[in-house]
């Protein structure tokens, strides 16, 4: 029979219920995809799901799997299986000969090295990114905004500083006397990132075209031709690019860096205190989101981490908090901006009342500003009878109690959130959206430093007593409060409890015991939120080192690909195309809409969409399909294995089992990709998503006309057997498992 593995989100709206394929929690419900488009091709993947469902149990929660192991397991780990654990947990995986290093210097020595990463020398990372020149990670917010503006504000701000190109207006009202219009965010006009591969970037292409039913495909790309040249000309570049050098920089990290651990809760944290690359300017904050603030603080007090992230730009814009304005709050020039942008300069400095005018416009709604609002400077646009009134923003203060600090039962009432949210109103982003910096350079304007940094406007703060959780919090005290607030929350019990709960269920098993919590938040407590106290008492508890919690958690994808590509020793560029799979597979980085982060238990992954997609990637991944990506297998088994009987495969399969996975599967599983070399295999790589600005950074997309849809890659088959085996293997449940 023809096996074809290839299965897209895309596929059917009634079998996988949303891009990611989060909502199907049973493999019982397999049947056979149909594709649409292009390929118009049966999925028949019978023997592999039956091999899927046989080792995930239909509907078994995490629990059921664990109690299923503890039967048949010994009551204790060997040597080898408690340091193949630790590398698993404490890093991504075992690359080839680390369990040997490990047990060379002990496993405790290890872990206490990876508590201390600043004692751990890193060249061959640093090599890496050295190598890339990723320009953009070195770079500041505001130089970001001047470097890659969006397309959409540089126009905005040129023709409002009357320096618009004739060519350039030219194109951009034959596409709007046409009727063209890109499918915009809702909040500052921009694309989202090609990776953003979410029903909601659908639902915003839909929109747009819905919208906009004359548009002409001809105008479009006069109108991106004039951009692309207006952009060389003046050494600009597109904002693409800045998430894509982030992306691949998380990417080579974990791959490469010796700093293991680090790394692993530089993703812990990034996923606690979410922040969405597809929200409006949070695309050029996030570089210094990782960079300033969850880098320098994965491993210290989280009291320190919660005040960094509090200080965010990418975090206030996320939540809205920068717009969060006291609804006494005065509108007069005096103070406020202008005070905060440097006292004693000239009071007609450009660029000064520039940001004082973007401010003023922000200012008119409590939640998310008009993209339409007109600045000071032009022709009064007309009254938008939907638009809320200025006033304070709760969105940070519930998301800080509920998901931040002390858990949606943390006790904390409506009353606390209204309270909270009074106390953080002038905490906000001095220009926030870059205010016209591209603009600024091109004409030769300076004070730009300061665009897309925290600040505190007193103005906009509501300076009145308030209570939280008990509390009181005096008048009078201006930015003090938002660091009031910050510290009682820091040292809650029930931050405490919330925060050891979330590292016992990544680090030890998805239903951790409560003696397990309160020993973890006991810890916690003693050493006023010390990561590094607290994550020893994680690794030195019994729980940890136990059968139980040995393979009893589920891979993410960003997890399963980084380890797949540690375990075969491949070498990675962390392009595009790679981190196009971790999307596939349902983790796109920063591609999270929402502030609860991604899930970190098994059953928000394992469903039939979400397992196949792994199943493609390893064979992608051993087959050399992955651009950017490569591996060889020779090195792993000590030269090209020669495969000529069934008994040569069953040797091989056996050498490769042992190298990826210590040679522990199930007898089944190992009978089945047995079955599966004899089969044909047909992978498809990933979609490709047609648009300019991910054609910038995807050199491999043609040129000409580009159509706002997807298009997917050529089908290849697989022959080489070894290459099978070691796809299968990675596809294995067993390989899913950490």
């Amino acid at each position: 029979m023809l096996l074809t593995v290839m299965a897209s989100r895309r596929l059917n709206d009634n079998n996988l219920k949303n891009e990611m394929g989060f909502a199907m929690k049973s493999l019982g419900n397999y049947r056979i995809l149909r594709m649409n488009g292009v390929l118009g091709r049966a999925v028949a993947v019978v023997s592999i799901a039956v091999m899927l469902a046989g080792t995930f149990i239909l509907g078994a929660s995490a629990q059921q799997m664990e109690s299923a192991k503890k039967a048949s397991r010994s009551t204790a780990l060997t040597e080898d299986q408690r340091i193949l654990h630790a590398l698993n947990r404490l890093g991504f995986g075992a690359r080839p000969g680390d369990v040997e290093r490990v047990k060379a210097i002990g496993l405790d020595k290890y872990i206490d090295q990876q508590l201390n990463p600043g004692s751990i020398a890193d060249s061959a990372l640093e090599a890496k990114l050295q190598d890339k020149n990723f320009s953009t990670l070195t770079m500041t917010t505001a130089e970001l905004y001047e470097k890659f503006p969006q397309p959409g504000q540089l126009l905005k701000q040129l023709q409002k500083r009357d320096s618009l190109p004739s060519d350039l207006a030219a194109a951009r009202d034959s596409r709007v006397k046409g009727g063209a219009k890109t499918a915009t965010n809702a909040d500052n006009g921009e694309k989202p990132d090609a990776a953003m591969t979410s029903a909601a970037q659908n639902d915003v292409a839909k929109a747009g075209a819905a919208n906009n039913p004359l548009a002409s495909p001809q105008d479009n790309e006069k109108y991106r031709e004039a951009i692309r040249e207006y952009y060389q000309k003046n050494n600009l570049q597109p904002p693409a690019r800045i998430t894509g050098e982030l992306q691949a920089s998380r990417i080579l990290r974990a791959v490469y860096s010796e700093r293991q651990l680090q790394e692993v809760m530089v993703d812990f944290w990034t996923n606690h205190f979410n922040v969405f690359a597809g929200k409006g300017a949070d695309r050029w904050l996030l570089t210094s989101y990782d960079r300033d603030t969850i880098r320098p603080n994965a491993l210290g007090k989280f009291s320190d981490l919660l005040k960094a992230t509090a200080q965010s730009p990418a975090m206030l814009f996320y939540l809205d908090n920068f717009q969060s304005v006291s609804p006494n709050a005065s509108n007069g020039n005096g103070g406020g901006l202008r005070a905060q942008a440097g006292r004693g300069q000239v009071a007609r400095d450009p660029i000064l009342e520039l940001l004082r005018g973007g401010r003023r416009n922000q200012q008119q709604t409590g939640r998310q500003p008009n993209i339409n609002q007109q600045g000071p400077n032009q022709r009064p646009a007309q009254a938008n009878p939907k638009q809320a009134k200025r006033g304070i923003n709760e969105n940070y203060a519930r998301e800080l109690m509920e998901l931040h600090t002390l858990g949606v039962d943390g006790g904390y009432t409506q009353k606390d959130v209204q309270e909270v949210a009074r106390c953080f109103t002038g905490w906000t982003i001095f220009a926030p959206r870059g205010a016209g910096a591209a603009a600024a350079a091109v004409m030769g304007d300076r004070a730009r430093e300061n665009a897309g940094k925290f600040y505190f406007a007193p103005r906009m703060h509501d300076d009145g007593e308030k209570i939280v959780l008990g509390h009181k919090i005096p008048a009078g005290g201006g930015v003090k409060d938002g660091f009031m607030v910050l510290d009682i929350l820091a040292h809650q019990p029930a931050t405490a409890r919330f925060i050891a709960t979330k590292l016992a269920r990544h680090f030890v098993m998805d239903n951790p015991s409560p003696a397990l919590v309160d020993r973890i938040a006991a810890a916690f407590t003693k050493s006023d939120g010390d990561m590094r106290e607290t994550l020893r008492a994680i690794f030195n508890s019994p729980e940890f080192n136990s059968p139980e919690a040995y393979r009893a958690k589920i891979k993410r994808p960003f997890e399963l690909t980084i380890s797949a590509i540690r375990t075969l020793g491949a070498d990675t560029t962390g392009g595009p195309q790679l981190h196009q799979w971790i999307a596939r597979m349902g983790e796109p980085l920063y591609g999270f809409q929402t502030p609860n982060g991604y899930s970190d238990v098994a059953e928000n992954w394992v469903n039939t969409g979400a397992l196949l997609e792994r199943l493609n990637f390893g064979l992608a991944l051993a087959s050399n399909r992955i651009p950017g990506t490569r591996v060889d297998l020779s090195k792993l088994v000590g030269g090209k294995p020669t495969v000529v009987s069934t008994a040569d495969k069953a040797k091989i399969m056996d050498r490769f089992l042992s190298v990826i996975v210590a040679g522990e599967i199930s007898p089944r599983t190992r009978e089945t990709l047995l079955k599966q070399l004899d089969e044909e295999i047909t992978i498809a790589p990933p979609q490709k998503i047609a648009d300019q600005e991910v054609a910038e950074m995807m050199p491999g997309l043609p040129n000409g006309p580009r159509q706002a849809a997807l298009r997917q890659g050529p089908q290849a088959t697989i022959t080489d057997p070894v290459t099978k085996i070691v796809g299968l293997i990675l596809g294995s449940p067993e390989f899913q498992r950490q």
